[in-house]
């Protein structure tokens, strides 16, 4: 009986250990998904404020009656330039993806930092379409939508890993769509890639958040400590890209435009 009430609370001590790691690594996974969408807005806001001037002698180009583009607002919104700024942070993901395994987790992070600021100035623009108050809105409409469908990721008892392939190939055609619809300009096609997107972010906000825990629960024991920074990174890099790309398919249903 001793013996059996030992296992019980050596096992028990174990249980309890792993919870508080789990706690750790969630925590830090947030905590780095947070850094990299506060410098992702703090870059397009700042990218945006050295884009417009309200200077006709400092113009490039017209933007409205009382907004001029500057040279580098041109660079980045009308030059071809353009066309590199958009698809950069795509080439980024790709890239961090591929260099992770080769790079130390301190590199990563900072790899991650970097695709954060290329991402805000790929959406610096949202400043000169939108009015701030609605970015504002639709920002903390997203926070809350997020914060939620993570926290049904991390609570429910549900395998979700069965719609992970689902929710891919769904990614996969929206980003086709996507791309089509630059050429095309079609107004209900953005709109269904809006709609469509939301849902698609929304399932997999809950979907890597469970996808996140189960890989911290299968690996703790291995004791790699630098594969657990490595994947708490690229943990936060899949929710960053959740987060931003639901904020950006909100923003179109819902931001009221300049």
């Amino acid at each position: 009986m001793a013996q059996f009430d030992t296992i019980r609370s050596a096992a028990g001590a174990r249980t309890a250990e792993i919870d508080a790691g789990l706690r750790a690594h969630m925590n830090k996974v947030y905590a780095t998904m947070a850094a990299g969408t506060f410098i992702t807005f703090l870059a397009a806001w700042a990218i945006a404020g050295l884009a417009v001037t309200s200077d006709p002698s400092a113009a490039a180009a017209q933007l409205n009656a009382d907004t001029y583009l500057t040279s580098l607002g041109y660079a980045l919104y009308a030059s071809p330039l353009k066309w590199v700024i958009m698809f950069a942070p795509l080439a980024f993901v790709f890239g961090i993806g591929a260099a992770a395994n080769r790079m130390s987790a301190a590199g990563v992070q900072l790899l991650f930092y970097v695709f954060a600021t290329v991402m805000g100035i790929s959406i610096s623009s949202i400043f000169l379409v939108f009015t701030g108050e609605s970015i504002v809105q639709v920002f903390l409409i997203t926070s809350i939508a997020f914060t939620g469908l993570s926290l049904v990721g991390y609570t429910t008892k549900k395998d979700l890993s069965g719609m992970g392939a689902f929710l891919i190939m769904g990614l996969i055609g929206l980003i086709v769509a996507s791309v089509v619809n630059i050429f095309l300009a079609s107004s209900a096609l953005a709109f269904a890639v809006s709609v469509i997107g939301v849902l698609i972010f929304a399932g997999l906000t809950a979907y890597d958040t469970q996808r996140i825990k189960n890989d911290y629960l299968q690996m703790v024991h291995m004791g790699d400590q630098e594969w657990l920074a490595k994947s708490a990174i690229m943990g936060a890099l899949s929710l960053y890209l959740d987060f931003i790309n639901m904020f950006m398919m909100l923003l179109q249903l819902l931001g009221n435009r300049e």
